[in-house]
C-alpha cells in the first residue's frame, strides 16, 4: 500500500476502469505500479502504452534485454518494481 491517494478498483469508472480491467487480464492482478496512477486515468493510460511501446515496440533489443536494462535501472534507482 502506497502513502499515495488511490481509487479503488471496485470503485473505477470510465476509462480507470477499462484500464484496471485490461491490467487484471494481463497480469492476473493489479500491480501497486498501476494502482498509485488510479487518481489520474489520462498519466496511467500514457504510461501503460510507453511501456507496452518500450518493452514491445520494435527495436534492436530482444524482450529479455529490455527487461534486464529495467532491472538494472531499478537496483540502481532503489526501486523494488
Amino acid at each position: 500500500m502506497s502513502w499515495i491517494r488511490e481509487t479503488a478498483p471496485e470503485a473505477a469508472t470510465g476509462l480507470l476502469a477499462r484500464l484496471l480491467d485490461a491490467a487484471r487480464r494481463r497480469a492476473g492482478k493489479i500491480f501497486n505500479v498501476v494502482q498509485v496512477q488510479s487518481v489520474q486515468p489520462r498519466v496511467l493510460d500514457a504510461s501503460i502504452k510507453l511501456y507496452q511501446e518500450l518493452m514491445f515496440g520494435p527495436g534492436e533489443l530482444s524482450r529479455a534485454q529490455r527487461e534486464m536494462i529495467a532491472v538494472a535501472v531499478s537496483r540502481a534507482n532503489g526501486c523494488v518494481y
